[in-house]
Order: C-alpha cells, then structure tokens, then sequence
C-alpha cells in the first residue's frame, strides 16, 4: 500500500542557514570570469542559459505550426514556409534543446559531485565544448535568419543534397559542429567517473544517474562521429556533386537512411536514458525507500545503449528494406523494449508500500513515468511491420515520438531540474506552483499529442499545412492543448527567476536524500567538498522514519 504524507506534515524552516562562500562568488561576477571559466557548475548554467534560448526558438516555430493546422486550409504561411518551420523546429529541439539538456546542464553540474570530485577530468574540455555547441548553434540560427532550411530535420536525400534551395549546408554544418561539443562532453564523463570517483565509490555504489551518464557517453563517442560523417558527405554531394546519396550522380538515397539512422536511434537513447536515470534518483528519494533491483536498473541502461545500436532498421521498413532484414529488426526493437520495461517495473516497485512525498520533483517523475509508458508501448506497434506501414509518415508516428521525447524527456529533464534547484542556487521555489505546473504540463501534453494518435491512424500524413476537413476537430484539440503547455513551460521559468531573489534560502540537503551532492552547501562552494568523501554505505539507504523530513519553500 502507498500512502502519501499530507502537507501539513511537512514542517517550512524557522531560519535560513548562514550563506557560505560558493562558486557564484569565488570565481567572480564579470561576464569574463562566466566565459572562461573551468568550473563545471558554471559550464552547466552555461548550457543551461543557451539551451532556454534554442528552446524559445523551437517553441515559437511550433506554436506557428500549431497555429496555422488549426483550419484545414494552408491559410496562414505557404507549404515552403511551413516546411522551414518544422524543420527549424526539429533541429534545435533535437540537437541544441533535447540532446544536451540532461547531459550538458544538469550532469555537468552533479556528476563531479556525486562522484565526491572537485571537477570533471578535463575542465578546459569542457569549456571548449560549450563553445563548439554554440558555434553550431549560431550557425543554425544563422541559417533560420536568412531564410531558412525546408529539409526536415532528418535531411533526407537527395532533396536535400541536390533540389533543395535554402540554407541546408549551413543548418547542417551547425549540427555538425555541436556534434563535436557532444563527443568532447561524453569523453570527458567516461574518463571522470572512470578515473575520479570518491574513495569508496565502487561501481555498484554509483548513483543511477551517473550509470546512466556514463551509458550515454559511450553512445555520444561511438554514435556521432557517424552523423558527421553523413552531413558532411550530404554537403559534399551539394557543394561539389560528388555522388553518394543522388541517383542521377550514381548515388543511393537509402545509403542515407542507413548511416543517419544508425545514429539517430541511439540519439533518441541520448535524450532519454539521462532522463531515466534522473527519474532514477528521484522515485527512492521521495519514496523513502532504497531502489527496488539496484543491479537491473544499472545493467539495464548499458543494455539500452548497446541494443540501440541494433535497431536502426526498424526506420526503413517501407525503404526497400528486405522483408528478412524487416523481421531482424523488428525482433530487435521488440528486445530493446525489455530494459526500458525492467526500469519501469522496478519504479513500480520501490514506490510500493512507500512513504510518498507528492513533492514537485516527485511529479515530474510520476508523468514521465505515465508519459513515457505510452510512448513506449506505441513503439511496440512500429516495431510491428504491419502496423508499420499503415501508420508510417502519419502523425502516429509524431505522437509516439513526442511521448519519448518530450513526454518523458523534457518532464524528467524539469523534474532533476526542480530536484536539484536549491542545490544549484542556494534557493527554494514556492512548492505549490511547482506543483501546479506539472499538473499544467502533464493535462497540456496530453491533450496536445494523444489526439494525434488518433488522426494519424485514421490516415492524417505529418508535414502537410494543408488537409481533409474531418481532421479538423483532432488538430483543434491539439492547438489547444498545446496553449496549456506553453503555460506549463512558462510558469516554472516565472517562479525559478522569482526564487533567485526571494525565494527562501535552502539548506545543504532540503530532500533528506543520500547522494554525495547533497553533503555539501546549497550552493556548492567552487571545489564542491572542503575535504574529500569517504563512502562507506551502499546508495539509496533512506530511513522509513517519520522524523525524515522534506523542506519546501
């Protein structure tokens, strides 16, 4: 049995602790001290700062999507125009908003504490791979200024090698190049947690989060390389008509295909397998409750990573793929739906007969989980050659992807946010509206995508500004259900900028939780520990005690 601690059981603090020296302070206030810093806690702010800017820009591209497929006539922008839209929308969500913002802001600011480290391996690194992630961002947006790509943001050719006529060269060129920001950011995690773990800190004393960082870093070494290669042959082919991808040069488009989807399956485990490991940390914590099958979750994350390199085929069912290699595939994608089931299941289980905390974080990771299971199931569908067909380039297919990607990586991505805020700032949100918000977020997601489902199996195609009336109500709902999560988008960036100055301040551990990052000051202090940590204990003992207490502002 579950039962939930009522508010009234949660006492507020009488006093703020005294505020310490932290990294805000040590390193220096001036725009100079931000910009060639070292300190990993402020290369995560870095990125944070820079992902909220791409964010805003992909959102704008969407509510102008979701605008104009209110009526079913292509009465607000041209179908070019249309075509740029969701292409600027999917590449800056996908590679500046999606990809790094787990990896890049909140596991460049906790690994090095969970870990009991002072830094990552390599601080300079890490800086130059802030760089190189807004250089490609710059180009990208330089390509959204002048015009524009209308490619998609897979880039398929050879459309976009030969025919089309906007900035595709440039659009990919700024993936291309924040792709080696990537490689540099997954580098350095693997040699941190190989090389700089606190003594005591066996593997199998890692927090899961880091288990997970650690997955996604070999993904981000091995996977994106290829994607390099790929854009930067799709240029070549544009630029100077060498033949690779064009049929009339003697190329193969589905060559393409398979080297770019080779990739971006395990991207898709890039953005979501942190997101799993900070719902990970955050079930046990406000459970009360050490996790339920330590082992499984960890070995299920390098399951994932390794699998979702076996599974690119499953793309390609209707591009002359063979029906042999079709039921490979399929095989595969049904085997690499088992770890990501163990890790549900074993939440399941450690919230059982909890001591429920219904905490902002808490929330957060309770819609992932709800969000993420549906986005997981429908890709069992796909995975089916039959379904497949059917649904393929429908707006099923835009469904099942933003349940994983947004549906459960954006809500874990706040959920770790809200989680670790006090930690990174010293400072406490107001915890109702923390609430309120992801009540707000989860009621718009589903409103906005869930109808989707439904029109894209009744045979609605993705990407068309233009279609049958008996559509109209399904995209009504999702324009409207998409007003309701920009709000839930909105509000937590109100109340975040609101508690850097008023909010109350936060002690060294305001969650009662048992990581490393939490045996330091809210904020940490610029080496985050004043001596190095010894582990003695197994992660995840929390006490079922009633005098744990969680704090809230």
């Amino acid at each position: 049995m579950i039962t939930a601690v009522p508010q009234t059981d949660i006492p507020r603090p009488s006093l703020a602790p005294r505020r310490l020296s932290n990294y805000f302070e040590e390193g220096g206030r001036t725009l100079a001290s931000w910009l060639l810093t070292t300190d990993h806690k402020r290369i995560g702010l870095l990125y944070l700062y820079s992902i909220i800017v791409y964010f805003i820009i992909a959102a704008f591209a969407a509510a102008l999507i979701r605008i104009e497929l209110i009526t079913p006539a292509g009465d607000l922008v041209t179908s070019e125009t249309y075509n740029k839209l969701f292409t600027i929308h999917g590449t800056l969500m996908v590679w500046f908003f999606l990809i790094p913002s787990v990896p890049a802001v909140l596991g460049n600011f906790v690994l090095p504490l969970m870990l009991g480290a002072r830094d990552v391996a390599f601080p300079k690194l890490n800086l130059l791979s802030w760089y190189l992630f807004n250089l490609g961002g710059l180009m990208a947006l330089y390509a959204v200024a002048f015009g524009g790509a209308d490619t998609g943001w897979t880039f398929y050719t050879p459309y976009s090698s030969t025919y089309s006529h906007s900035h595709v060269v440039t659009m990919a060129a700024g993936v291309f190049i924040a792709g080696f920001g990537s490689i540099l950011t997954g580098l350095n995690f693997i040699i941190t947690i190989h090389k700089m773990r606190a003594p005591g800190l066996t593997w199998f004393r890692l927090p899961l989060f880091v288990w997970s960082l650690y997955s996604t870093s070999v993904i981000l070494v091995l996977a994106t390389p290829v994607l390099a290669m790929t854009l930067a042959l799709m240029s070549l082919e544009r630029i100077w008509g060498l033949g690779v991808f064009d049929p009339k040069l003697g190329g193969d488009p589905v060559l393409f295909q398979h080297l770019f989807w080779f990739y971006s399956h395990p991207a898709v485990y890039i953005m979501i397998l942190p997101g799993m490991g900070v719902v990970s940390e955050l079930i046990p914590c406000f459970s009360r409750k050490p996790i339920f099958g330590y082992h499984f979750i960890a070995f299920s994350s390098v399951a994932i990573a390794v699998l979702g390199f076996l599974v690119w085929g499953h793309h390609m069912f209707v591009s002359s793929e063979s029906i042999y290699a079709g039921l490979v595939f399929s095989l595969l994608s049904y085997l690499v739906a088992v770890p990501s089931a163990i890790k549900v299941f074993n939440w399941t289980m450690t919230m059982y007969r909890g001591r429920i905390y219904l905490s902002t974080p808490f929330l957060y990771a309770l819609g992932f989980i709800g969000l993420f299971t549906i986005g997981g199931l429908t890709g069992l569908f796909l995975a089916a050659l039959g379904v497949d067909v059917h649904v393929h380039g429908t707006y099923f297919i835009i469904a099942h992807f933003h349940y994983i990607m947004v549906g459960g990586m954006v809500t874990a991505f706040m959920g770790g946010l809200h989680y670790w805020w006090p930690k990174i700032t010293g400072r406490l949100y107001p915890e109702n509206l923390g609430r309120l918000a992801a009540l707000i977020m989860f009621i718009g997601f589903n409103l906005t995508f869930f109808p989707q489902f439904v029109v894209g199996y009744l045979g609605m195609p993705r990407r068309y500004h233009s279609y049958a009336p008996e559509f109209q109500i399904y995209n009504v709902l999702s324009t409207a259900g998409a007003s309701i999560l920009g709000i839930g988008y909105l509000l937590p960036l109100i109340y975040f900028i609101w508690s850097l100055k008023h909010g109350r301040r936060a002690p060294s551990n305001p969650w009662k939780a048992t990581g490393l990052e939490w045996q330091t000051s809210s904020p940490p202090p610029k080496h985050n520990f004043h001596e190095t940590p010894v582990v003695t204990e197994e992660p995840y003992q929390y006490s079922p005690v009633p005098e744990q207490r969680l704090i809230y502002g």
